[in-house]
């Protein structure tokens, strides 16, 4: 807590606005997509997703492939209690639909289903969009398949295993967005980019979760960022977002979002 206490303090003195971004690309990013206001219709039914999660008092007996949970101590878990202590934000729910409607994204990867509070936010965002969620635990799975089927998600195709042996089935295929919010472990999440960098193209985008979780994290994001194929990074503290556009010179970008 102490590493992310003293990277948010660095974060707030290094991070801009629209203003002082100077790339036409990322400017359009901030200005039409992290900032955009609009009510979309969509959000009522991640809030009526997220409400249903947060009633259903069932237990869940989750297996932990990542590095375990700072809030709860042991693996029996109240569905609404994970939600509420452990769940992705509203807003962070609402921008990652907003990020895949902006860019259009049609073949998403997931890793790390949880809930399914992302998922859905993907399956709104694009009516062609095809979402590949991966989860390692069979119960949490189980519980978001539910939830999937409950709200008619029918774009949704679900992969209980660990997600090496995901990426390593599925080498070839391209993705137009990728969500790793599954593992906080710096040295694997590392190996998953390195491994993912043949499933993208010129347009894709990789986001990682929870860049700031430690140090090991933070080192694994560094490395990331500094990779040959990356052409732009944005740091948004809660999230690290790279993109592979050959078009553009190396930038790296750090933006406060509201």
């Amino acid at each position: 807590m102490i590493h992310q206490s003293k990277s948010y303090i660095k974060f707030l003195r290094l991070s801009k606005n629209k203003h002082g971004v100077h790339s036409p690309f990322v400017f359009d990013l901030v200005t039409k997509c992290f900032n955009d206001k609009k009510k979309y219709p969509e959000y009522h039914i991640l809030k009526t997703y997220r409400q249903a999660l947060l009633k259903d008092t069932s237990m869940i007996e989750m297996k932990d492939f990542g590095q375990g949970s700072r809030v709860f101590k042991g693996n029996a878990r109240k569905v609404s209690a994970v939600v509420k202590n452990a769940g992705m934000r509203k807003k962070r729910q609402k921008l990652l639909f907003r990020l895949a409607k902006y860019f259009k994204s049609e073949n998403i990867l997931e890793m790390g289903t949880s809930l399914g509070l992302g998922t859905v936010a993907f399956s709104l965002s694009n009516e062609f969009a095809a979402i590949h969620t991966v989860e390692g635990c069979p119960n949490t799975l189980q519980k978001a398949q539910e939830y999937f089927e409950k709200f008619n998600l029918h774009n949704i195709a679900i992969h209980q295993e660990v997600f090496n042996d995901y990426i390593t089935q599925n080498a070839s295929e391209k993705y137009d967005l990728i969500f790793i919010d599954g593992d906080h472990n710096g040295e694997r999440t590392l190996g998953y980019f390195n491994s993912l960098l043949k499933n993208v193209h010129n347009d894709s985008v990789i986001i990682f979760d929870d860049i700031y979780w430690s140090k090991d994290m933070t080192a694994a994001w560094q490395k990331i960022i500094a990779n040959e194929n990356v052409s732009v990074s944005i740091d948004t503290f809660q999230w690290g977002m790279v993109f592979f556009r050959k078009e553009q010179p190396k930038q790296h970008f750090v933006i406060r979002i509201g």
